[in-house]
């Protein structure tokens, strides 16, 4: 089985090295081909894959074909993807806002087509990615692309209907938790503590909650009445942290995202 990327940005580039350093892909089974040829050289460079001059040339060697662009590229790279369709060709998105119709639409009812949704944590091999796969995909196709996404981290199975919110909270939530971890590193900094220091401490106190969240099986703010004592400093930040419709701020930014991925697929 072989996999060619249409399109090396950062995602791509992530999920390349994941499939390279896992040992379970051998980088001579990995095809490149990005607009911009200097980025395909220096990835194969680097990972030794394939380098491919065109998009005809990678879906020709090809099994699993990836397309790694931004949305609005996408009218512009459909049209040549499906001059040179082929039986053998499964394809890949992981574009926000196209949904499989879109991609059957533009290609064809019959090829097998999965939609993927990894986040930029990916680059450190902690993705949370979800898919979605078309009547045409089998078991074992599945199996082959989920095993793929799995060297840069997690990813399960959600109804495409419920894509648009998987892209707020699992793919731009990321920025708002870097937000977050860096608010309370500088209000660290105000309170006297050296920028770095913080920094450490708060992501590793986001890493730990986290696992926390996974782990204990309980609800969150059975956790937060937990580090609340009567009386104590906690329930001081906490009470601050709702008064200042900390929670309205956040469904706020979810709703603004989720609005956004909806368009795009219009």
């Amino acid at each position: 089985m072989k996999y060619g990327f249409i399109g090396l940005g950062n995602m791509a580039t992530a999920i390349i090295k994941g499939m390279c350093n896992s040992g379970d892909f051998q980088s001579s089974a990995i095809y490149g081909y990005n607009r911009t040829p200097e980025k395909t050289t220096n990835l194969a460079t680097t990972y030794g894959i394939e380098a491919s001059n065109s998009i005809e040339e990678l879906m020709a060697h090809c099994d699993i074909v990836i397309l790694s662009v931004k949305p609005q590229m996408l009218s512009d790279v459909l049209p040549e993807v499906k001059k040179h369709l082929q039986d053998n060709h499964i394809i890949v998105s992981i574009a926000a806002g196209k949904t499989i119709s879109y991609f059957q639409e533009n290609l064809s009812d019959a090829t097998p087509i999965i939609r993927v949704m990894p986040n930029i944590n990916a680059i450190v091999g902690a993705s949370t990615s979800c898919y979605m796969a078309s009547e045409q995909v089998s078991k074992t196709q599945i199996q082959l692309v989920t095993s793929l996404f799995e060297t840069v981290g997690t990813i399960t199975e959600v109804p495409e209907h419920l894509f648009s919110i998987f892209t707020t909270i699992g793919g731009a939530s990321p920025a708002f938790t870097y937000m977050y971890i860096d608010a309370l590193a500088r209000a660290a900094v105000r309170e006297g503590m050296p920028k770095t220091m913080a920094l450490d401490i708060a992501a590793n106190a986001v890493l730990g909650s986290a696992k926390m969240i996974l782990q204990s099986q309980e609800h969150p703010w059975a956790l937060v009445d937990q580090v609340c004592s009567p009386g104590g400093t906690t329930i001081q930040g906490v009470s601050s942290l709702q008064s200042n419709h900390f929670e309205t701020t956040i469904h706020d930014a979810v709703a603004a995202v989720t609005n956004k991925d909806r368009s795009l697929a219009k």
